[in-house]
């Protein structure tokens, strides 16, 4: 949600800004910005950086505990 949020109207980012304004690892945001990417919510532009071209997203889902036993 962090990055969606930091994306938003923010134009277009690369993935190893998105990394420094979030703290994370450039790896583990690459592979949100990917996932994101398939479903449609980010945009590649032509220098290799990613847009969130929405104002608004509404997010809804269902999340289960997971199995202590697994």
């Amino acid at each position: 949600m962090n990055l969606i949020r930091t994306m938003m109207g923010a134009g277009p980012l690369s993935i190893r800004e998105l990394a420094r304004r979030l703290g994370r690892g450039v790896e583990r945001i690459h592979e949100d910005v990917h996932a994101l990417l398939n479903v449609g919510l980010l945009e590649s532009t032509d220098d290799e950086s990613f847009e969130c071209p929405y104002a608004v997203v509404h997010v809804n889902f269902t999340l289960t505990a997971a199995d202590p036993t697994e």
